[in-house]
């Protein structure tokens, strides 16, 4: 029964993130912390794409990250559950001139022997937490190798057991938001646009002991560990001088520890053996 419940979490994080699709894109599009954390991300991605390669993408969204790669030449099939978001990723995709190199699909990450189009593929991506809706984190990581060509690399932005900014916020007496990480073996209740889901934490050493036996790792970065996250909003355009000199020390010490693990997220990429 408890698998069951996490695997269908995913469900009503959907849910969440479905609705409101278009007012997702206006609230976070020009949000400037997001913005660096999207170029964080892609140049991580980029440094391990093949020209013209095949991105199968998790949790697309609406589309930013497919609209992105494939507008660089990259093919991508971009999955999610959430009809509404895959609607305004084929907006996007259409108004791009990129239907050629973007494809979409209805499938779950927790079924993805489901997928009608298996690849295989060069580069697996999931970004922004979207993975931390499952309480089964492992299952969906063993199911990745079969759709992968040889060689092909995983890359995934994923929220860890401890946030350095989060803990910091019980300075200023928000002990939930302060520890809500700290607690979490059973999940912790989010929400988004009145809809409730239940988020679970994963540290790197998950990741890698769970993909030791098909996969290297290649790196792990820590994202927005010396920036404050983007929820912290208005932070850039009230301390421009502090902000770049944060980015600057966290683009310096992103690979280094404890900086890569204790962020509000951490991209790891790693490679099929």
């Amino acid at each position: 029964m408890d698998a069951v419940i996490k695997n269908n979490n995913e469900q009503f994080a959907a849910k969440a993130f479905s609705a409101p699709s278009i007012v997702f894109d206006d609230l976070y599009t020009e949000n400037t912390i997001i913005k660096y954390k999207r170029q964080r991300v892609r140049t991580h991605m980029e440094q391990y794409l093949k020209p013209g390669g095949t991105i199968l993408e998790l949790n697309s969204g609406t589309g930013e990250d497919a609209v992105y790669f494939a507008g660089k030449g990259h093919n991508v099939h971009a999955t999610d559950i959430s009809e509404g978001m895959q609607r305004r990723l084929k907006e996007k995709v259409k108004s791009s001139h990129l239907d050629k190199l973007v494809s979409t699909e209805l499938c779950s990450f927790t079924h993805l022997a489901a997928l009608e189009n298996k690849g295989p593929y060069d580069h697996i991506f999931s970004n922004f937490a979207g993975l931390n809706c499952t309480g089964a984190l492992d299952k969906v990581l063993l199911s990745f190798a079969p759709l992968l060509n040889k060689n092909g690399i995983v890359t995934l932005v994923i929220l860890p057991k401890f946030c350095l900014w989060e803990t910091m916020l019980l300075f200023r007496g928000k002990f939930k938001t302060a520890f809500r990480r700290w607690f979490s073996k059973n999940g912790r209740k989010a929400h988004l646009e009145g809809t409730y889901f239940t988020c679970w934490y994963y540290d790197p050493s998950y990741i890698v002991k769970t993909l030791k036996d098909s996969f290297d790792v290649l790196s792990v970065e820590g994202l927005c560990t010396i920036v404050p996250p983007s929820y912290m909003e208005d932070f850039s355009e009230k301390n421009p001088f502090l902000y770049r000199k944060l980015r600057d020390w966290e683009n310096r010490f992103k690979s280094t520890r404890p900086w890569k693990c204790i962020g509000d997220y951490y991209i790891i990429s790693l490679k099929k053996k």
